[in-house]
């Protein structure tokens, strides 16, 4: 298949389409800067990391730290996206939602893919090297994840999982960005000459169920964005969470949501949040349940519009991490 007809999450109403000049449309969706809901999927994870430690310290979120974040996840979201589409090209082109991709659609050549995935890459390196060691150790680390994940879609029903141990890593490195620490490290009260150390026992646990929280929110919201493939997915032999449930995908994500709430409040517990973060995490709550009450696998078009709403989700958790300053 070798339509070049526009993506349904990226009609041609998108800014790239409207605005950009045609010749650097096709390296902006080779990023999906033409649909910028990853963006902030990546992006939210790192900002709540940031947030549960500064309310942790009674403080609010440092501002520096939340734009780093978000460049970070923008180049990082690109380059995962060019190296996706060039591992998945073959694949892409026999699946209607992918066949007009960029490198599947011969639009730009593997060797472009590759230098776009290095310049990003190096860009994303100089952003990464603002914060504390042991955050940039943390995200060099992610790259074995991120270099992992396309071809999970090969080998287990269950590449939904994956993608949640990728995309919030963010949590775990914008809490050490903003403590100078590890969760691992906190949770044993470990310090070194080379970190400033804070009294932040209870917060590396609170850091770990923020991360397992976001585990589990990935794998719904990932599982309702694979319904819109079913059929082609089926085709091509490609393996998805959406195809592995059938017809119990919607109980599934409600499942998935319901972890996803549970470590969340545990988060919040550990780290001594109190009664504010529990009344706003109460919205994030009512979120993903709607989403999970309305989500049906005949429905593709349902699915996506859930699917985005999900950055509303991630910043009602932010914000509600946030407001646990205020206890």
């Amino acid at each position: 298949m070798t339509s070049t007809a526009p993506l349904p999450d990226a009609a041609p109403t998108n800014w790239v389409d409207r605005h950009a000049p045609a010749v650097l449309r096709p390296w902006l969706k080779l990023g999906r800067f033409d649909r910028p809901t990853g963006i902030w999927l990546l992006m939210l994870p790192g900002w709540q990391g940031i947030a549960l430690a500064a309310a942790e310290q009674g403080r609010l979120p440092n501002l520096q730290l939340l734009i780093l974040f978000l460049l970070g996840a923008a180049l990082m979201r690109a380059a995962g996206c060019a190296y996706n589409d060039i591992v998945d090209r073959d694949i892409d082109a026999r699946v209607a939602r992918t066949a007009g991709r960029p490198v599947a659609s011969g639009q730009i050549g593997v060797k472009g893919a590759w230098a776009y995935v290095v310049a990003c890459s190096l860009v994303s390196l100089v952003i990464l090297l603002c914060l504390s060691p042991l955050a940039i150790a943390l995200g060099v680390g992610s790259l074995a994840l991120v270099a992992i994940y396309p071809f999970m879609k090969r080998i287990t029903w269950w590449p939904q999982a994956w993608l949640g141990l990728t995309f919030n890593w963010g949590a775990l490195m914008g809490y050490a960005a903003a403590t100078g620490t590890s969760a691992l490290a906190a949770a044993w009260q470990y310090q070194t000459q080379d970190f400033f150390y804070l009294d932040t026992g209870r917060l590396g646990y609170a850091a770990g169920f923020l991360y397992l929280s976001g585990i589990f929110w990935t794998l719904g919201y990932d599982t309702i964005y694979a319904i819109q493939d079913l059929e082609d997915d089926a085709l091509a032999g490609v393996k998805s969470s959406a195809r592995k449930l059938g017809d119990r995908a919607p109980r599934a994500v409600a499942g998935f949501y319901l972890v996803a709430v549970a470590a969340a409040f545990v988060a919040g517990a550990a780290g001594g949040l109190g009664l504010p973060y529990d009344l706003a995490l109460f919205a994030f709550a009512v979120h993903l349940g709607l989403q999970a009450r309305r989500v049906k696998t005949t429905d593709p078009v349902l699915a996506l519009r859930l699917f985005r709403s999900n950055t509303w989700a991630g910043a009602i958790l932010f914000l509600a991490l946030a407001v646990g300053a205020f206890r």
